[in-house]
């Protein structure tokens, strides 16, 4: 199992120390550094920037987001990157939410799936650099009746293929990206429920496409919050914001994609508690009413041997990329809990 660095969004008030955490992690043989992107900062400008100044490890778009950009534009900068970081780019896509795509894009949320699987479709022809045509439902290239022609991308990717991962929560959607996907970027994963959650759609895709799941890379995000075993509810605490925005704030009450995976993992009750609470703005409750068990499943906390213990599990589950949000308020807590993740790693017998 290998190890990756999330560096979440570039003005979440890390960025000085940002660089530094993603060539510390270059030095430690990491394997890939992704960056994300909402309504704030784009991540393409951050992998460049993170490309240019390391010197290994992958830089990956966790995600590009597809209402905000169409296809072609998505290849071009997918072929750019790979360019300049010689051959170390990944393209992440993902349909965003609602609030999102219609509200910051102008771009309707409806018919993801079919959206994403003919934005996938017109990446990868763009990429073969053959004359691009396409017809479908949601694009049509080049537009009938005008002046369009058929072109070609000019750029040279340093590889022929580049890895594209999707963002998928939902069990169709997991189908899907087992299906035409090379990797699944994964959220709030739990090893004790992967398998039903994730895996066991993520195969189905794959054998509906003719595949097994060798090459296939599971890459699920968690936060790590190096500390002592008898601490870990403290640690679990430092994580419920952001557990209470996801599964009670992402998204609208009728969609909200966090909430129902929580479900699907057995908080019924409680996360239709968490959502009634934050949507009606009491924060703090929202926080507070998340199970501490619920953070812990989803997130590696405590001590070396604790955070190796929990990496079985998840190599176990099938995680081939176990991807992981440092915490620390310091450049130096950033860096020691990038170090404990590789020594975890190490006593755990996966690297």
């Amino acid at each position: 199992m290998r190890l990756g660095i999330n560096l979440g969004y570039w003005g979440a008030g890390m960025d000085s120390d940002n660089l530094a955490v993603a060539q510390e992690a270059d030095r430690l043989g990491y394997a890939v550094c992704w960056a994300a992107e909402a309504y704030g900062s784009d991540a393409a400008t951050v992998l460049s920037w993170v490309a240019a100044q390391t010197e290994r490890i992958d830089v990956g778009s966790a995600i590009f987001q597809i209402p905000a950009r169409t296809p072609t534009m998505t290849a071009m900068t997918a072929a750019t990157l790979d360019s300049l970081s010689g051959g170390r780019f990944r393209l992440g896509l993902g349909v965003s939410g609602p609030q999102v795509s219609e509200g910051w894009y102008g771009v309707k949320f409806d018919k993801p799936l079919a959206r994403t699987r003919e934005y996938v479709e017109i990446v990868r022809k763009a990429m073969t650099r053959e004359r691009l045509s396409y017809e479908g439902e949601h694009w049509t290239l080049p537009l009938p009746g005008g002046p369009g022609k058929p072109l070609k991308l000019t750029v040279h990717p340093e590889r022929e293929h580049i890895p594209l991962y999707i963002a998928a929560i939902g069990p169709k959607n997991l189908r899907q990206t087992g299906e035409i996907a090379d990797g699944a970027l994964l959220i709030f994963p739990s090893a004790d429920h992967l398998e039903e959650t994730a895996i066991s759609h993520i195969r189905a895709g794959r054998e509906a496409a003719g595949k097994t799941m060798e090459g296939f890379d599971v890459c699920p995000t968690l936060p790590l919050a190096l500390g002592e075993d008898k601490d870990v509810s403290a640690l679990a605490d430092a994580f419920r914001p952001y557990t209470a925005l996801y599964v009670g704030g992402m998204g609208s009450r009728k969609q909200n994609f966090y909430n129902q995976l929580a479900q699907r993992m057995g908080y019924e009750k409680e996360a239709a508690e968490i959502q009634d609470k934050y949507l009606s703005g009491d924060k703090d409750g929202a926080a507070a009413a998340i199970p501490e068990r619920l953070i812990d499943q989803t997130s590696l906390l405590g001590s070396v041997e604790r955070i190796a213990e929990r990496m079985q599990a998840y190599a176990a589950a099938g995680v081939t990329t176990l991807t992981l949000a440092p915490a620390g308020f310091t450049l130096d807590e950033r860096v020691a809990s990038l170090r404990a993740g590789v020594e975890a790693l190490e006593r755990a017998g996966l690297a």
